[in-house]
């Protein structure tokens, strides 16, 4: 199955140009690839183009545009910072193909101009998988999130289109829900296999299908070590088999909210009711995450650590702690 699928499109391609020491060139006009090479907040994007063996960062004129753009949504090296990603040696922890496909998540062909980005508004992504547009919120306070990324500095002008900056990377999977966990179980995510224990959990509570259906769903989906954390029963995913199926589908229904939000919409400090017909309590937004917690607000408190992964039927919110 293959979830994070790759560009069709010859022509995309052609508009991209490999980072090298022509892109270091500061006596050709300021192109996209020139802005992000020569700005340091962006030196781990620039990394990232390198690790994932594509051509990411745009140097040519768009020739799928008549005007020769492209927009960008560029994460900053702290964006990447909050997956724990500061390095490029930090970088191999994630498969190329997941990182190259998340690069061309950030990329619009044509000029999107922040008088474009009202809120409610949508724009596809490079990425051209189904679920892949990205939707433009605003909050109380005036600010604008591409999803769950808050936009930090639009219109940045170059010669073949337009960088806006963002506080995160953008994450979409091209999946639905179960599949977007199970990729991230099966190591085509991070190197490193991560939600082993949810998926079990999926199977064995049958809610695949409920899962993979329309939704739209929020997903607040625990870790490995949140399972380990949460029993001293759970050393491995099969041991999952060991709770009652019942207990198992309750607990994980009470993980899932009706409709698909992303932190920048979901309703701080509030309570909300679960798919289950439990609690589940949001803190405030706070740099962009929400705390989580179940058992109306008494429960351990959990915390987001790879916060708003778009699926082509919800959102997921993977965090550090099981709801109870």
């Amino acid at each position: 199955m293959k979830i994070f699928s790759a560009l069709t499109t010859g022509a995309l391609f052609l508009g991209f140009v490999v980072l090298g020491s022509c892109a270091k060139n500061t006596d050709v006009d300021a192109s996209i690839t020139n802005i992000a090479v020569t700005n340091p907040d962006f030196q781990v994007l620039e990394d990232a183009a390198i690790r994932g063996d594509v051509a990411v960062l745009l140097g040519n004129k768009n020739p799928n545009d008549p005007a020769g753009n492209y927009t960008v949504f560029a994460p900053t090296n702290a964006a990447f910072a909050r997956l724990g990603l500061n390095s490029a040696t930090d970088l191999t922890a994630l498969t190329q193909p997941f990182l190259r496909n998340t690069l061309f998540y950030a990329v619009f062909s044509g000029l999107l101009p922040g008088s474009a980005l009202t809120p409610g508004s949508v724009s596809p992504s490079a990425l051209g998988a189904p679920g892949t547009q990205r939707r433009i919120i605003q909050r109380a306070d005036g600010s604008l999130y591409v999803n769950g990324s808050k936009i930090l500095n639009p219109d940045v002008r170059a010669a073949n289109g337009l960088v806006h900056s963002v506080d995160k990377v953008l994450l979409a999977t091209g999946g639905n829900i179960v599949q977007s966990a199970q990729a991230l179980q099966s190591g085509q995510v991070f190197v490193a296999p991560e939600l082993t224990f949810l998926v079990e959990a999926v199977i064995y509570a049958d809610l695949v299908t409920v899962l993979s259906g329309p939704g739209p769903f929020t997903v607040f989906a625990p870790t490995d070590q949140a399972f380990k954390n949460f029993s001293p029963l759970l050393t491995k995913p099969a041991d999952i088999r060991l709770l009652p199926k019942q207990t198992v589908q309750n607990l994980l229904l009470g993980h899932a909210l009706s409709g698909a939000q992303f932190t920048s919409e979901l309703p701080e400090g509030t309570t909300v009711t679960s798919a289950g017909g439990t609690s589940v309590t949001l803190g405030s937004f706070n740099n962009g995450v929400l705390t989580v917690q179940g058992a109306n607000g008494t429960g351990p408190v959990a915390n987001m650590v790879i916060p708003d992964v778009q699926c082509t039927n919800g959102v997921v919110h993977v965090i550090d702690r099981v709801l109870q």
